[in-house]
């Protein structure tokens, strides 16, 4: 099947980033397509309790508070199409997008598929997600105050993990492959510089424990050059090696930096190509949490939106930003 008509807009991607795109591009009137992904939610969907988001007093899990992100899109008229996009065209407008043999047109595309956490790759690991194993200190280290904790990595963030996580844990034990660090000098120096922060260095974790308990309660630490495992008794662990942003897609499209994140504009969120936008963690290797790719997902309906105004004969060059036109009052 292939949809021959040229839609407004195309997100692809069901993340905080695609979802709060697809609630302002459905209440601009937009009638959004919505290509969330097989697996859609992002990396919420293996996050269990979220407390850093504005509006859960009380906390939530990550799989409900996308579900209330999708339902709250669909509740303006978001179409959505759950599979993954297999192919995009940017080459020409209207712009292409595939699913598999169906073909979706539209005058703006908003990418917004997200970066993903690289993985130890250990059973164990999978098993423990969302119960002690963490891929984000700052969305994840108030649950370990007076615990301890492990943190694998040598870069920077693995540093920035293990200072920001001293704050609540009792002790920090960082984990790396090699002697030297890809962190600078100055991330190694202030982590190193923290009394609760110790290293073990030339030394891979081999497997995290409980699973049989649903918890962490250890890891085994294999030395590299003497094979000498030992038992470190942790309540979490935090795998800080870096991240991939999903972006193979639209390799040879658009524009992207040397580690694969897509290049915006200055302060919008428009690509190397008119009228194709990104938004959330696709572009941002900095901040990488929900509310500030829901932020994005926001600005890039309301870049698309004044995009398509700005095309559209007839149609006003400042589209009405709705959410603030509602909180005006008519009489002073």
């Amino acid at each position: 099947m292939s949809d021959k008509s040229v839609r407004e807009v195309i997100i692809i991607g069901g993340g905080p980033a695609g979802y709060t795109a697809a609630l302002y591009s459905a209440r601009a009137n937009l009638n959004p397509l919505l290509i969330e992904g097989f697996s859609w939610g992002g990396q919420l969907m293996i996050t269990s309790d979220v407390e850093n988001y504005p509006g859960y007093a009380e906390g939530v899990l990550g799989p409900a508070m996308m579900q209330d992100f999708r339902t709250q899109a669909g509740r303006f008229g978001t179409e959505f199409v759950n599979d993954d996009v297999t192919k995009v065209d940017f080459s020409e407008q209207p712009f292409r997008v595939w699913v598999g043999d169906d073909e979706y047109r539209a005058e703006t595309v908003i990418i917004a598929t997200g970066a993903v956490a690289r993985q130890l790759g250990l059973e164990s690991e999978r098993k423990l997600q969302g119960a002690g194993v963490s891929y984000c200190a700052v969305c994840d280290a108030a649950f370990f105050k007076e615990k301890n904790v492990v943190v694998v990595g040598g870069g920077d963030s693995a540093m920035e993990e293990a200072v920001f996580l001293a704050k609540f844990a009792d002790k920090v034990t960082v984990v790396h492959r090699r002697e030297g660090f890809r962190a600078s000098p100055i991330m190694v120096d202030r982590a190193r510089a923290n009394e609760k922060v110790e290293f073990v260095l030339d030394s891979m974790l081999e497997e995290i424990r409980d699973t049989d308990a649903g918890r962490v309660t250890s890891v085994s630490i294999r030395n590299l050059k003497t094979n000498e495992v030992i038992e470190v008794p942790a309540d979490g662990v935090f795998v800080a090696i870096g991240h991939d942003p999903s972006t193979k897609l639209f390799e040879g499209q658009i524009d992207m930096d040397d580690a694969g994140y897509i290049l915006t504009k200055g302060k919008t969120t428009e690509t190397s190509v008119t009228g194709v936008f990104a938004a959330g963690d696709v572009q941002d290797h900095v901040y990488r949490q929900a509310v500030t790719a829901a932020g994005s997902g926001c600005q890039a309906a309301l870049d698309a939106e004044r995009y398509l105004a700005a095309t559209h004969q007839g149609a006003p060059e400042e589209p009405l930003v709705e959410a603030e036109v509602l909180a005006t009052p008519t009489n002073w």
